[in-house]
């Protein structure tokens, strides 16, 4: 019959709740590592300690308290995943390095061919908890590299960014399953 931790194991430092999780996963040959192990206090609606850890990531996603609705509609504190901060920073650099604004040759589905099957994967994986806030990063990232593309392929648009992005909020009303970021709800605005 296993020993089961008990609810001391919450109270006792640190290092004895880190040799006591060693035991544990150790019957069943793992091992913690000794750098990066670190115990997280999962902060939710009905748990408000102050621990200096509340949060880690984990596979591109970072835990930490978020609000959550429920299904009657109501908001809750809870523990949740989303994007992390340094998956969202190698977002923003594979865009930029995709230089759309360059693309002058291509025309637009072209650009949406080229886009669409790195961006469907990234909503794919990272868009499974919290989608609202990965919506809002690739409207924010990729939608102003379509206009500068627009801006630098019609010369009717040269020096009217503004007429380039009530252009492209046309095309998206028109078209909105042309971008795997539009078909989510990340529709430009101008």
């Amino acid at each position: 019959m296993e020993k089961k931790i008990s609810i001391n194991a919450l109270v006792c430092p640190e290092g004895d709740r880190r040799k006591a999780i060693g035991r544990r996963l150790g019957r069943f040959g793992l091992a913690l590592h000794p750098d990066k192990t670190r115990i997280v206090y999962c902060k939710q609606e009905s748990r408000d300690l102050d621990f200096p850890l509340t949060e880690f990531t984990f596979l591109g996603f970072t835990f930490r308290r978020r609000a959550a609705r429920l299904r009657d509609g109501r908001l809750k504190s809870g523990f949740l995943p989303s994007v992390s901060k340094q998956a969202k920073k190698k977002m923003a650099a594979t865009i930029r390095n995709w230089q759309l604004g360059r693309w002058t040759a291509l025309s637009f589905t072209e650009v949406a061919a080229m886009i669409n099957p790195v961006v469907a994967g990234w909503i794919n994986y990272y868009g499974r908890f919290y989608k609202s806030e990965l919506v809002g990063f690739s409207k924010r990232q990729i939608n102003p590299f379509l206009v500068k593309w627009a801006v630098r392929k019609y010369k009717r648009f040269r020096r009217a960014t503004r007429k380039a992005r009530r252009q492209l909020v046309e095309i998206a009303s028109a078209y909105p399953g042309m971008f795997a970021h539009w078909k989510h709800g990340a529709l430009p605005t101008g």
